[in-house]
């Protein structure tokens, strides 16, 4: 009990000193945003890097890297369709370039894809009407966020069956139940405190379900590859967290969920 009071103390201080900066930057938008992403883009590189090619990390760094930093500026400028088109070349020009350098290809390719979707998505939700965009991207935000925080608590203190040993041995059913609660009331807060369109408050809290399923997808799916590469974490960034990718892994996924209900609304909206 003594470690978990430790380990969530690491997290929480962690969370205050990381969380005010994303949360300014977003609120901020235009360039301070854009310089979020970059940066996490960057960072994100580099740690797929280290765990998907660690004899050649700094090469495959460089393939991933560019890629995602040409897809999201071309995304902060607008041309959103461009943007997604950039990021299926990056993908596979980053895993030619590695195969010609005798790595794996696959690894290259689908580190482009896999932390270049919600990069792209998350410049396109916040950008897409500022004030409304900031409105939907603090729902990203606030349901990845309290699905994450209530999951780990939950399953700490109830404990019992375990959600997926084989590749996460630590998380629960009883943590999964409480993270998709939080998610779907974090979602309906949302929808009801914020101007979100036609998102009304049980909209609002179907999407909150959703995002928070795609958030524990992205913490098991984040947890299977570190298996495949043989890694404990993505890295060491984060006192508490480990690497970048192990705080963002389940945002990632969450950011495609509230992206398709922002253009489901946009769909509905454009036929009023």
């Amino acid at each position: 009990m003594a470690f978990k009071a430790r380990d969530i103390g690491l997290r929480a201080a962690s969370a205050f000193v990381l969380a005010p900066a994303a949360v300014l930057a977003t609120w901020a938008g235009g360039y301070w945003f854009l310089a979020l992403v970059l940066a996490a883009s960057v960072l994100l590189a580099m740690e797929w890097a280290k765990m998907s090619a660690p004899q050649a990390s700094r090469m495959m760094a460089w393939a991933v890297g560019v890629a995602l930093v040409a897809a999201a500026v071309v995304t902060h400028v607008g041309q959103f369709s461009l943007g997604l088109v950039l990021l299926v070349v990056g993908a596979g020009a980053s895993g030619l370039f590695a195969r010609s350098r005798g790595q794996l290809a696959l690894n290259a390719a689908y580190g482009v894809l896999y932390l270049g979707w919600p990069i792209v998505l998350l410049i396109w939700l916040r950008d897409n009407d500022s004030r409304i965009g900031l409105h939907w991207t603090v729902l990203v935000f606030a349901v990845a966020w309290s699905a994450d925080i209530l999951a780990y608590l939950v399953g700490s203190l109830l404990g019992g069956p375990k959600l997926w040993p084989r590749f996460s041995p630590n998380k629960t059913w009883s943590g999964f139940i409480g993270g998709l609660a939080a998610g779907m009331i974090a979602g309906g807060a949302m929808a009801a405190w914020l101007e979100m369109g036609r998102l009304n408050v049980f909209w609002g809290a179907a999407l909150g379900l959703l995002a928070a399923l795609a958030t524990m997808g992205g913490d098991l799916w984040e947890s299977a590859l570190k298996r495949r590469f043989g890694v404990k974490d993505a890295g060491d960034l984060i006192p508490g967290h480990g690497g970048l990718l192990d705080r963002v892994d389940g945002l990632m996924f969450a950011v495609v969920a509230v992206a398709a209900g922002r253009w489901l609304v946009l769909l509905l909206e454009a036929q009023v």
